[in-house]
C-alpha cells in the first residue's frame, strides 16, 4: 500500500506517468518485446495521408501577462486586455429561455475574465413583433439585468442573430431583401436598448448572408447574383450600412463568414467555391462598408458541427481528415492546401486568417479549437507573428468558464482541458436540452435542471466535515473526492493500482491524443493536489477496511466489470488485451459501445479485417460517443469495409471462424482470428451491501456508461455526502 498526500511534486510524476506506456498502469501484463513490436505498427494507407506531430504542445512562457495574447487592442471603441473572445455558439440550442441558468452561464464567463461575449440568437430576448405588440417588460428586464451583472466583472456583450435556414436568396424578390435588412436593424435597435454594443453578421454556414455570397447556393441574375463580387456582397454590405445608420458608428458591427471553402460531400468538386482569395475581396468590400472586425471559419458545404467544430476532421486515431461521407481530405492539396494539417486541428485555420489579416485594416478573429492553454508556445506565437487578431473561442471557455483568469495568473495545469468529444453540442432533434452535455464539467447543461446541480456553487456543509472514503481512482473517484474535499471534508482516496486515471491511460492509448485524454488525468490529479485530498494507491478495499477505517461516508466508484465472453473454439481476447496480443488479420469485435468502436477503428488502422457483432439494436450502437463522433466513426469504418452486425448473436466457432445469428435469423459464418470481447459493462457495487456508514455509488461502480456521465455522478456524490 502507498500513501500520499498530493504535492506538487507528486503531482508532477503522476501527470508524466499519465502519458507513459499503459502497460505501466496495470491494465496490462504484456512481454516487453510485444509492447516494443506494437510500437510499430503497420497501417492502412489512410493513416499516412494527414500525419500528426504533437510536439506543437509545448510551453516556455513563464509570465503569460506579458505575452501578446494578454495585450491590449480594440474592438470598435472598446479596448480589450487580452485576445480571447466567446463565440456566439451554446445559448439557443441548450438553453431553454429567460432562466436563472441562462444568467449565470454568461456570467460565469464574465467572472472568468471574458472581456467581450457574443450570445447566439436567442428567440425570447428578440422577439418577433406582430403590428401594435411590444417586448414583454420581464424580457427588457431580464437582458438589461444580463448585461448590468456582466458588466460588474468587465464584461461586454455582442449579440449574433442568425437565419437559418431562413427563405432562400434566391427566391426573395427586393422587397424581401429589404424587409430582411429591416429585420436586422430592428433587432441591433432592441438589443442596443438593453445595452449590448455590437452585432454579429452571421453569413456563413447556411445563414442568409452565405447564400448570396456562395456561387453554389446563389443563381441570382440581378444586382444582388453572381455577376461579380461586389454583387454577392452586396447584400451583407447593405445590411452593415443600414446598421450603422440606425445604430451609430460606435456600434460595433462583425461579419462572420467561411473564409475558405470545400464541398465535403463530394471532395475535390470545388469549381464554384469561395476561395481565400475572393473571402479576401468580400472582406475589404465588408470593411468598406463599415464593418468593425471580421469572424473567419472554415467552409465546409453540407456537415454543419465541421463549419463551427472543424477539429471533428481530425478525430479519428489514424485516420485523420475523415469526413461523415466515408471519405477523407487530403490536406496537402483540398482546401487550396493552406490548412494547418498536423496539428490535430488547433488553429488549423490561422496561416489563412495571416492572408487576410494581411490584406485588412480591421481586427481579425478566428476560430477552430483556439485553444492557448493546450498549446501555449504555438498560440501565442502565432498572435506575435501577425497571423490573427484575436481568437473566437466556445468550447476551452465552456469546459472552464475561469480559463482566462488562470491562464493569465499562469496556473496552466489548472484548466480543465476540452476533450473535443462534441457531446456538448446536439443537432436538430427537439432533445437537445436533456441530451447535451460536457465530458469533463459536470455543470454544464444540467444545472438548474431536473436530475442536475441546484446550483453552480457548491452546497455548504449541513454539520460538522465527515471522514469520507472514495474507493477508486478513475474520472468519477477523482471527481468525488475533489468536491467532497473543497466542501471541507477529511477525504482520503483509495485505488488499487499504482496510478490513477481508472481507464483513461487505456482509452488514450486507444484513441490517441486528440481527445487530450492524458491532460484531463493530470488535470483531475491536480485538482486532488489542491483539494488537500488524501491519495493510497496500491490498496484493495473490502468491507473489513471500511469498518476498520470508520469513515462517516464511504462514495464507491472501483469501475465496472465486464462478464466473460465463454465462446468454445474462439480465441477470446478480453479488451483491456488486445492491443498487446496476436489477432491474426480477421477480427470480430463484439459489442458496440463506445469501447467497441474506438477498438475496431484501432484494429482497422492496423489493416485487421473486421466484423462487429452485438446484440443491440442498430439504433442504439455507439450510443456513449456524441452523434458527432459516431457520424465520423462510423462513416469510416463502413468505408474500411467493416459491418455491424445488430441484433444478433454467436452460435458457435471453429477453425478460425465465428458462427453468428443475425437479426434475420440466419445464421452466418465471419472468418474470425480473434474475437474481442467488448461487450456492456455491468454495475460493480456489490461492496456497498452491509456497510453501516453512509454510501454513495458513482461512475461505472454504479451505471457504466461514458466519461461524462461519470464526471457527473462523481460531482453529484461528492455535493450529496
Amino acid at each position: 500500500m502507498s500513501i500520499t498526500t498530493m504535492s506538487r511534486r507528486s503531482f508532477v510524476g503522476m501527470a508524466g506517468a499519465a502519458g507513459a506506456a499503459v502497460a505501466a498502469s496495470g491494465l496490462y501484463q504484456a512481454a516487453p518485446a510485444v509492447a516494443e513490436e506494437a510500437a510499430e505498427p503497420e497501417l492502412i494507407g489512410a493513416a499516412y495521408v494527414n500525419p500528426q506531430d504533437y510536439d506543437y504542445c509545448s510551453n516556455s512562457i513563464s509570465d503569460f501577462a506579458n505575452t501578446t495574447l494578454f495585450s491590449p487592442w480594440k474592438l470598435g471603441p472598446i479596448e480589450l486586455s487580452h485576445r480571447m473572445v466567446k463565440t456566439a455558439a451554446g445559448s439557443a440550442a441548450y438553453l431553454a429561455g429567460l432562466t436563472q441558468e441562462l444568467h449565470d452561464y454568461y456570467v460565469n464567463f464574465a467572472k472568468g475574465g471574458v472581456e467581450f461575449i457574443w450570445i447566439e440568437s436567442i428567440s425570447a430576448l428578440t422577439p418577433t413583433l406582430k403590428e401594435g405588440e411590444e417586448v414583454p417588460a420581464e424580457t427588457i428586464e431580464f437582458a438589461k439585468q444580463l448585461v448590468e451583472d456582466c458588466k460588474a466583472y468587465g464584461a461586454h456583450l455582442g449579440y449574433q442573430y442568425y437565419t437559418f435556414f431562413m427563405v432562400g436568396s434566391n427566391d426573395m424578390t427586393a422587397e424581401d431583401i429589404a424587409a430582411a435588412q429591416d429585420r436586422f436593424v430592428d433587432v441591433c435597435k432592441l438589443i442596443q436598448s438593453y445595452g449590448f454594443e455590437g452585432f454579429e453578421i452571421n453569413a456563413a454556414g447556411f445563414n442568409l448572408g452565405e447564400s448570396f455570397l456562395s456561387r453554389t447556393k446563389n443563381t441570382r441574375t440581378d444586382e444582388y447574383g453572381t455577376g461579380s463580387l461586389e454583387n454577392r456582397a452586396r447584400f451583407v454590405c447593405e445590411l452593415i450600412q443600414k446598421i450603422k445608420a440606425a445604430c451609430g458608428e460606435d456600434f460595433i458591427v462583425q461579419v462572420l463568414i467561411n473564409c475558405i471553402e470545400a464541398d465535403d460531400a463530394n471532395i475535390g468538386k470545388d469549381s464554384l467555391v469561395t476561395t481565400v482569395e475572393e473571402g479576401i475581396e468580400f472582406a475589404k468590400l465588408f470593411e468598406a462598408a463599415g464593418a468593425d472586425s471580421m469572424h473567419l471559419r472554415l467552409g465546409p458545404l453540407s456537415y454543419h458541427p465541421c463549419q463551427f467544430a472543424s477539429d471533428l476532421y481530425f478525430l479519428l486515431n489514424g485516420i485523420e481528415g475523415a469526413t461523415t461521407f466515408g471519405t477523407q481530405w487530403n490536406f496537402k492539396s483540398h482546401w487550396q492546401g493552406q490548412i494547418i494539417a498536423n496539428h490535430s486541428g488547433a488553429g488549423m485555420l490561422l496561416d489563412v486568417a495571416k492572408r487576410y489579416k494581411d490584406a485588412l485594416s480591421i481586427p481579425c478573429g478566428v476560430v477552430t479549437y483556439m485553444d492557448p492553454a493546450h498549446a501555449p508556445d504555438f498560440f501565442e506565437a502565432a498572435l506575435a507573428e501577425g497571423k490573427a487578431d484575436f481568437y473566437m473561442m466556445n468550447r476551452p471557455l465552456t469546459v472552464d468558464t475561469e480559463y482566462v483568469n488562470k491562464l493569465r495568473e499562469g496556473r496552466v495545469d489548472e484548466i480543465a482541458p476540452c476533450c473535443r468529444c462534441l457531446h456538448c453540442h446536439i443537432g436538430g432533434n427537439g432533445d437537445n436540452a436533456k441530451r447535451g452535455y460536457c465530458r469533463v464539467n459536470a455543470m454544464t447543461q444540467r444545472v438548474f435542471r431536473e436530475g442536475g446541480p441546484a446550483s453552480y456553487e457548491l452546497p455548504p456543509l449541513a454539520g460538522d466535515p465527515k471522514k469520507v472514503m472514495v474507493v477508486g481512482g478513475g474520472p468519477a473517484g477523482m471527481e468525488a473526492a475533489r468536491i467532497a474535499a473543497l466542501r471541507g471534508n477529511d477525504v482520503t482516496l483509495y485505488e488499487k493500482k499504482a496510478m490513477l486515471g481508472g481507464l483513461l491511460p487505456f482509452a488514450s492509448a486507444v484513441k490517441g491524443p486528440h481527445e487530450n485524454l492524458d491532460q484531463l488525468n493530470a488535470y483531475l490529479q491536480r485538482q486532488l493536489e489542491i483539494a488537500g485530498v488524501n491519495v493510497v494507491t496500491e490498496a484493495e478495499v473490502d468491507a473489513a477496511m471500511i469498518e476498520a477505517e470508520a469513515p462517516d461516508a464511504v462514495i464507491l466508484a472501483c469501475g465496472g466489470q465486464r462478464d466473460a465472453l465463454d465462446v468454445a473454439g474462439a480465441n477470446v481476447v478480453p479488451i483491456e488485451d488486445f492491443m498487446f496480443a496476436d489477432l491474426g488479420e480477421n477480427v470480430v469485435v463484439y459489442g458496440s459501445n463506445a469501447q467497441a468502436f474506438d477498438t475496431a477503428l484501432w484494429c482497422v488502422v492496423h489493416k485487421k479485417v473486421v466484423n462487429m457483432v452485438t446484440p443491440e439494436a442498430l439504433a442504439d450502437v455507439d450510443k456513449q460517443q456524441s452523434e458527432h463522433a459516431k457520424d465520423f466513426i462510423t462513416a469510416a469504418l463502413g468505408a474500411q469495409g467493416m459491418r455491424i452486425w445488430p441484433s444478433a448473436s454467436i452460435k458457435e466457432a471453429a477453425d478460425g471462424v465465428l458462427t453468428i445469428i443475425s437479426e434475420t435469423g440466419v445464421e452466418t459464418p465471419l472468418p474470425c482470428d480473434a474475437l474481442i470481447n467488448a461487450a456492456d459493462m455491468l454495475p460493480n457495487d456489490a461492496l456497498a451491501e452491509g456497510l453501516s456508514v453512509e454510501v454513495y455509488t458513482a461512475g461505472d461502480c454504479k451505471a457504466p456508461y461514458n466519461i461524462a456521465r461519470a464526471i457527473q455522478a462523481g460531482n453529484d456524490a461528492g455535493r450529496a455526502v
